[in-house]
């Protein structure tokens, strides 16, 4: 019979959707679950995109530019100038999510077997996307103990070969939660123009960063127009995850070019989605800030229910809205899977992601869990309570 190819056979399944059979048939048992392993935020989308959709008076869905149309971009460089980023709409691409952004910068910078080295634990796709481009992850370990800050730059030229053509972060990260400091970004900027290496950002969570600190893009940085690339999204921003919008920034012209290539295949990004999305960049600071709030109080409500738990290490998230919890068992894994099968209390139970997918060093991550706090104070509270009562009688 015909076979499957090695390509489709080496990728690898969602950490973060993996395990929803078994939490279909945890409902269907009559447990109530509460969801803790996708970032899907439950904060509600900006009332202007809604309406600009609800209201529009288009006559004819036609295809918009396959860069994305002409007023979104400008609105969209317009919102980055408010950020101290200084970028022409020309710099912009308009992707279908970041996904797309992410699997169009791999295949148009990198041939089959070059490299892009990714601090890990990092967003589970990236995988998905090199193993889709045929493009190798060098990961370098970033550590629970160290709240996973950047490791020291000399590990990163450890693994700088003739086949590497970028570095890749997420800033804030996710998984980890972890925001990147200036210094670091800095260091970073160095290594690419020392080694002639793209350096690339997924931006996406700009909007969510903690403690007094502040957000610093690789597109603020001076003279490396030709090696940054940017990745962004509505998704988080504004909880338009469904939009499916995103973009990729980049003042290297050739990169944009290439990019509009792979674009204008796919013909064009949605246009109610970018209708919507036009709209929400009218959203007043006001929600940032109160959005913002929402999650610093989940955050430390999130923090301080786990370390009531004993044999559980937690890192502190800077930004984003998500962070990794080190467990007392060997293959969370098998946890996640035994909480949504076996477990339940007062007739509830938890889906949380396993950590070891947001690796690509094998054995890594195994005994952590990657905790979304999209859920409100109280059901945290529950939720946490939940996984301390598990923990009391879960064997590995």
């Amino acid at each position: 019979m015909p076979s499957i190819s090695q390509k489709g056979k080496s990728m690898p399944e969602s950490p973060i959707r993996k395990l929803v059979p078994y939490a279909q048939q945890a409902e269907a048992e009559g447990k109530s679950i509460y969801y803790l392993n996708i970032g899907q935020p439950d904060i509600k989308t900006p009332e202007a995109a809604l309406k600009a959709v609800k209201e529009n008076d288009v006559e004819i869905l036609s295809y918009s530019r396959s860069e994305g149309s002409d007023t979104y971009r400008k609105k969209i460089a317009a919102y980055y100038d408010y950020h101290n980023i200084k970028v022409s709409h020309k710099d912009i691409v308009v992707t279908t999510g970041a996904s797309e952004a992410i699997a169009f910068i791999f295949s148009s910078i990198m041939d089959p077997d070059d490299e892009v080295i990714i601090c890990e634990p990092f967003y589970a796709n990236y995988i998905a996307f090199a193993t889709a481009s045929s493009v190798r992850v060098k990961p370098i370990v970033s550590k629970i103990e160290d709240n996973f800050a950047l490791p020291p730059i000399e590990e990163f030229e450890k693994l700088i070969t003739s086949k590497t053509k970028a570095i890749m972060i997420c800033n804030p990260g996710n998984p980890t939660g972890y925001l990147y400091s200036k210094e670091e970004i800095k260091q970073l900027a160095n290594l690419v123009k020392k080694h002639d290496l793209f350096l690339i950002s997924d931006e996406v969570y700009r909007e969510f960063t903690y403690d007094g600190n502040s957000h610093y893009s690789i597109m603020e940085l001076e003279g490396l127009d030709e090696y940054t690339i940017m990745i962004d999204s509505v998704s988080k921003r504004y909880s338009m995850c469904g939009a499916r919008i995103g973009c990729l920034v980049s003042r290297n012209k050739s990169i944009v070019q290439t990019v509009l290539k792979f674009a204008q295949a796919r013909l064009s990004p949605p246009t109610y989605a970018q209708i919507a999305s036009e709209a929400a960049l009218d959203t007043p600071q006001s929600y940032f800030e109160n959005v913002k709030n929402e999650y610093i109080e989940r955050r430390d409500t999130l923090i301080a229910e786990l370390n009531k738990i004993k044999g559980v290490k937690v890192a502190i998230p800077k930004g984003a809205f998500y962070c990794i919890a080190q467990l007392p068992v060997k293959n969370s894994d098998h946890f996640a899977q035994w909480l949504l099968e076996h477990f339940n209390f007062d007739n509830e139970t938890v889906m949380v992601a396993p950590a070891g997918g947001f690796y690509s060093t094998e054995g890594l991550g195994l005994n952590q869990i990657r905790i979304a706090y999209v859920l409100n104070k109280e059901r945290l509270i529950k939720a946490v309570n939940i996984i301390k009562e598990a923990l009391k009688v879960y064997k590995d």
